[in-house]
């Protein structure tokens, strides 16, 4: 039977699959320009792959974790309607990405750091994200005695549209004209607006985790509701630890660095409870799923280490501006932002009849593929980062070119596993729309 209302839910992850293939295509041509300054010089260049790599992968995460709201939401309420303002709250989005990127393409720059877009498109951003908050409360205000994830929605979308326009306060001259005050905003705002999106895709992971075990306990476990708060304060203060070379008040420094990722520790605590609550049936009913949602487990103790590490002041000098930082970025954007929303999507865009897919080879293959190929990645970043830094630190030190040339092997690595990412994660992709189409 065709499907002939589709959810708001759908197209926002059906976007955020287009994007991410985008993003991954995007991200293979900006490693080859980075390799071969000629390459696409006279078109592109790296100057503008980057940001379309960097914006297309962001709203692949801000996509995918809108759509997983939405169907949560409209599990939780039984409401199936496609309101005239979730698809005006779509409709702005297009309209905003296909504007930035077509800025990127003709150079029309103009923004801050992973906002280099001319900040003319930043304000249907802004307004979708005003109906993003309308949408929300009509809908779960008629859920009583909210679960964890409702919480982590809502605290997500609020502070995502406060720290968001926080971040053009740069158009004002005050804060243009004060170099520390703004680069502090804005290191500030890249650090906060993370922590908006973690709450819109940790709630989801603990969505998902109560639909696979048929509970409630994830939802409403103390456990849960502590890391909530604890990732809200985190929110708030952890982006303390992206200012340590900056000279602002040593206490921000310290605060950054006490909370600075401690909700890892948590969430990989929750999952393991979890894990010991699911049987084998629904394992096998939702075996992606809990497959994505066990590897994003394994990336957070991961990333934990190296956040720790990092978080440190004296390591922090040698790591700040290096491939650590992409590494981590990496590890973080693919190894769990992308694990927990992947599972979300083979579990909202495949329907109940078609669970049965883990006979299937390709996808099999896929997966272990994505973690062994995002495992050398971000492992090639990370030498290249640490041989950068002790570059940086040496006195005296040998040229910038030779010390690019010694870093050469680590990047053709990371070209190698970056093709191996697009195959992966491509298959999945692929797989998923072609699988709601058929669904239709």
């Amino acid at each position: 039977m065709k499907r002939k209302n589709r959810q708001i839910g759908d197209y926002f992850l059906i976007s955020a699959l287009i994007l991410l293939l985008l993003g991954l295509c995007f991200g293979i041509l900006a490693a080859l320009t980075y390799l071969y300054p000629h390459f696409l010089k006279e078109q592109l260049g790296f100057v503008s792959l980057r940001p379309l790599h960097v914006s297309s992968v962001l709203f692949w995460i801000i996509l995918a974790a809108t759509g997983s709201v939405y169907h949560g939401l409209h599990q939780l309420t039984s409401e199936n309607k496609n309101h005239r303002s979730s698809q005006a709250h779509w409709f702005l989005w297009v309209v905003a990405i296909l504007g930035i990127l077509y800025s990127y393409i003709v150079k029309d720059f103009g923004g801050k750091e992973y906002w280099e877009f001319n900040p003319v498109w930043a304000l249907p951003i802004v307004f979708a994200w005003l109906l993003f908050l309308k949408n929300f409360i009509t809908l779960s205000k008629t859920i009583v005695n909210w679960p964890v994830y409702i919480w982590m929605w809502l605290t997500g979308i609020l502070f995502f549209l406060f720290t968001f326009s926080e971040n053009y306060l740069w158009l004002f001259p005050y804060f243009r004209e004060h170099f520390v005050n703004g680069m502090t905003i804005q290191w500030k705002v890249n650090g906060s607006l993370v922590g908006a999106w973690n709450q819109l895709i940790y709630g989801t992971a603990f969505f998902l985790m109560d639909r696979i075990s048929n509970t409630t306990h994830t939802g409403r476990n103390k456990l849960a509701f502590f890391m909530f708060f604890l990732g809200l304060f985190n929110l708030m203060f952890n982006w303390g630890h992206h200012i340590y070379t900056l000279p602002t008040e040593k206490y921000i420094r310290h605060i950054g660095y006490v909370v600075s990722m401690t909700e890892w520790v948590f969430f990989i605590k929750i999952v393991y409870n979890w894990k010991k609550t699911i049987n084998e049936i629904q394992k096998y009913q939702h075996y992606f799923s809990f497959h994505f949602l066990i590897a994003a487990d394994v990336w957070v103790f991961i990333n934990l280490i190296q956040a720790l590490i990092m978080s440190i002041p004296a390591f922090n000098l040698y790591t700040h501006g290096t491939h650590v930082t992409v590494a981590h970025a990496m590890g973080t954007t693919i190894g769990i932002n992308t694990m927990i929303l992947f599972a979300a999507c083979f579990e909202f865009l495949i329907p109940r009849r078609e669970k049965g897919w883990q006979s299937n080879p390709i996808l099999s293959i896929s997966f272990w593929g994505l973690q062994i190929c995002l495992f050398v990645f971000w492992l090639s970043l990370n030498i290249a980062g640490i041989q950068k830094g002790i570059w940086q630190m040496s006195n005296p030190q040998s040229s910038y070119s030779k010390m690019m040339d010694s870093l050469h092997p680590y990047f053709e690595w990371v070209l190698f596993s970056g093709f191996g990412l697009l195959l992966t994660l491509g298959t999945l992709s692929f797989t998923l729309l072609l699988n709601r189409k058929k669904a239709e």
